[in-house]
């Protein structure tokens, strides 16, 4: 069922940023000789118009095939009006845009989604308090809620969190406990711990965590299309936080996962729910959009940098070179896929 729920995952989001590919080179008269959904050999293939729409056996990626432009073969041209190669260069790099703008799209309707279903919330409540912490000092206990932080409101455990990491000096906290309220005033101690990186950084912590109560939010409509613009940016920022923390080695290459951890993740993510399926689906597109955007020879990012190249010298790239620079490209993509497969493999029999 897992691997089932990944193949539909991965085929939905290769669909939009192939989509956004196909619309865009339709705006602006481009030819789409070929939509395809996987590599290799043909499952599926219908021709509708002049377009031949196809499913293909390996499900881990896709393409859009206009007249005049070949990923396997870069130097096919064709000097037709309704040739990709004959438009404007700045045409181009809005086609090559539109694939993973499809997939930010995509990850935005997919939290707005979320954000209708409701998203649950801790509540500000304290489930426990440590020993010898600012929190203990001042007397907070088990079940008192914070309503309050330096005057800010607070409705969530998180909004609690954030107030907490941004204040400087002293925090005054109001509190509920039972029917009376209560302000005290501490000073936040100052503790070295690993972020999600693995990264060593200093955090202000009273020394408090979250009760299991926990509450859905009330959103308004325009409060909705906040909270899914919020977490397509948060979801973006991860993510390019992410490939650069891999380029200086904190994150170690053992850690990158491919195909199978995707499965493995998918079929998790739909064991728990329709909220964490949606947002993980959510992530994945961020990710295919980000990664799509990287300036790599044979990826849209690539091909935006040969038209950027072609706008600023006015001239386009030899076809020798643009020949050996997508030919490497390609070598680059499906050694480092069959690395991330090995990674995989190797971790589930324990190897790291």
């Amino acid at each position: 069922m897992g691997m089932l729920t990944s193949l539909l995952v991965l085929s939905f989001l290769i669909f939009f940023h192939e989509l956004g590919h196909f619309l865009a080179a339709r705006f602006f008269g481009v030819h789409v000789e070929v939509f395809s959904i996987g590599f290799g050999k043909k499952v599926f293939s219908k021709v509708i118009g002049k377009t031949e729409y196809r499913l293909a056996m390996i499900p881990l990626g896709g393409f859009v095939q206009m007249k005049g432009q070949d990923d396997s073969d870069p130097t096919k041209v064709s000097n037709d009006k309704d040739s990709y190669n004959t438009k404007r260069p700045w045409k181009r790099v809005i086609i090559l845009l539109a694939g993973p703008f499809a997939n930010f799209l995509l990850a935005f309707f997919l939290y707005l989604a979320i954000a209708n279903i409701g998203v649950t919330k801790f509540s500000p409540i304290i489930g426990s308090v440590g020993i010898g912490t600012p929190a203990q000092e001042i007397g907070l206990i088990k079940n008192d809620r914070v309503i309050e932080i330096n005057g800010e409101n607070v409705e969530t455990w998180d909004d609690l969190s954030t107030l907490i990491k941004a204040s400087e000096g002293k925090l005054l906290i109001t509190i509920q406990r039972g029917k009376k309220v209560k302000t005290l005033m501490t000073t936040p101690e100052i503790k070295e711990i690993k972020n999600k990186f693995g990264e060593s950084v200093k955090k202000r912590i009273l020394g408090i965590s979250p009760s299991e109560d926990t509450f859905v939010l009330q959103l308004t409509p325009v409060e909705t299309l906040i909270f899914a613009y919020d977490e397509t940016l948060k979801a973006t920022t991860f993510i390019i936080t992410s490939l650069q923390k891999l380029i200086q080695g904190i994150i170690p290459v053992k850690d990158l996962g491919g195909f199978v951890s995707i499965v493995q993740f998918t079929a998790q993510a739909s064991e728990a729910g329709i909220i964490a399926l949606l947002a993980l689906t959510a992530l994945i597109s961020v990710n295919l959009g980000v990664l799509n955007l990287l300036p790599i020879p044979a990826l849209d990012g690539g091909h935006i940098m040969f038209n950027l190249y072609e706008m600023i010298t006015k001239k386009a790239p030899s076809e020798k070179v643009l020949y050996r620079m997508t030919v490497f490209g390609w070598v680059f993509l499906l050694t480092l896929m069959a690395f991330t497969i090995f990674n995989d493999i190797y971790r589930i029999f324990g190897g790291y």
